[in-house]
């Protein structure tokens, strides 16, 4: 009988002295910080793990931010790889488009065949989807 209650008394002590330790590990990690935050319409709730974010949708009010192993982007967010294209390069596309619809006339990407052909739309949809840079706001 006291083997007993002794082997039962070592697993309360091993249970108490878990859950102290438990307590004081987790009030010794950072604490996260809300510093603003808006109030739009949609909304969702996102889970992984521990975390949770009850957000809005569709409102990329917040810029991309990026600190330790955590990054936060406004918005939807997509199914694949997120880039950036060249804007400038669009808005030449785009402008051309408009001026001529399918006939363009220009040579977008100046490769010096004078003419728009499927190097130059290879060349821009290359750029779109690959070579954007990490640090851009909208990422």
């Amino acid at each position: 009988m006291k083997v007993l209650s002794q082997t039962v008394l070592n697993k309360q002590v091993i249970l108490v002295t878990l859950l102290v330790l438990g307590l004081i590990c987790s009030s010794s990690f950072g604490q996260y910080e809300l510093s603003w935050y808006t109030v739009d319409g949609g909304g969702g709730r996102s889970s992984g793990g521990p975390y949770e974010l009850l957000s809005t949708i569709g409102q990329p009010d917040a810029a991309y931010s990026a600190g330790g192993d955590y990054e936060l982007l406004g918005g939807f967010l997509p199914g694949g790889p997120l880039c950036f294209v060249n804007f400038e390069h669009f808005a030449r596309f785009a402008g051309q488009w408009w001026l001529t619809g399918t006939g363009l006339p220009a040579d977008l990407y100046e490769d010096l065949d004078n003419e728009v052909n499927w190097l130059d739309l290879g060349v821009f949809v290359e750029e779109w989807l690959c070579y954007c840079p990490a640090g851009w706001p909208l990422k």
